[in-house]
């Protein structure tokens, strides 16, 4: 099943609200598939506050190494109590060793949280975490910019490249190897379908980055399916070859806008 679909389905359907184990025991079918997941051991790290400052703008990253020698093809991030709760799904073109990756996510409650990682030859990792969060309802908290601007900057993006040990979002998952970060950051208003206008009270059309497409040196690298437990002005960043030159983002949002940026790195 597409990712995006099940987003979408999950964020549909009715999910019991009783327990935290039961929001679980909701998603897990429709992700699993039938198969039996493997406890991550340190197969995937977690790095995560443990109270969110900004529960509108929370950073979360994950890196996934499988063990004995296979390759990471597809890791999926879910925040279970959020409305929707598959919030990103990130998948490599080509699967790699190692996927070690940053989002701004919006949480809307204390929720646990689950990742995914899947591996080429059909094997799945589980790890689990837990998130408090600050009691701001970040998914139906009004946005923090305005319409017409968000608007008339929707989709611009930006990329820059930084050392992976460097001080900053990915340095608590910093790993010895030639590698870097590729940061992205998007204009893009990030509507949660929850919000209300101030004005009129009415609830103000869902609308978020579906799809980020990367390319690297003119081959795609990775594409990230998103929702709405994307931040506002949400901001991705990866591991990425340290050789890499040059580095192109596209974006997909729901309402069907696509924009595209590149960049040249001499210095990598």
């Amino acid at each position: 099943m597409r990712p995006i679909l099940l987003c979408l389905l999950l964020a549909a359907a009715p999910v019991p609200a009783q327990t935290a184990e039961t929001a679980w025991d909701a998603i897990a079918p429709m992700l699993l598939e039938g198969r039996t997941p493997l406890p991550a051991g340190e197969a995937i790290r977690i790095a995560s506050p443990y109270r969110t400052e900004n529960d509108a703008r929370t950073v979360i990253g994950i890196e996934a190494e499988a063990p004995g020698g296979r390759l990471i093809a597809r890791v999926t991030v879910v925040l279970d109590e959020n409305p929707m709760p598959v919030s990103a799904v990130l998948e490599l073109a080509r699967p790699e060793p190692r996927l070690a990756f940053d989002v701004t996510f919006r949480i809307n409650g204390p929720t646990p949280l689950h990742v995914l990682a899947e591996t080429a030859d059909g094997e799945v990792y589980l790890a689990e975490g837990f998130v408090k969060t600050s009691g701001q309802g970040a998914c139906a908290a009004p946005p923090g910019t305005d319409p017409e601007a968000a608007l008339a900057r929707l989709g611009e993006m930006s990329l820059e490249m930084t050392p992976l040990g460097a001080a900053g979002r990915l340095a608590a998952l910093a790993h010895a190897g030639p590698e870097a970060r590729l940061g992205i950051g998007i204009r893009h208003p990030s509507l949660s379908g929850l919000q209300r206008d101030q004005v009129t009270l009415l609830f103000i059309p869902m609308r978020y980055v579906e799809r980020l497409e990367v390319e690297l040196d003119g081959q795609p690298y990775a594409a990230l399916t998103g929702s709405i437990s994307l931040s506002e002005n949400p901001e991705i960043g990866l591991n990425v070859p340290a050789g890499t030159r040059h580095a192109e983002a596209t974006m997909t949002d729901t309402e069907g806008t696509i924009t595209h940026a590149g960049k040249d790195f001499p210095g990598y």
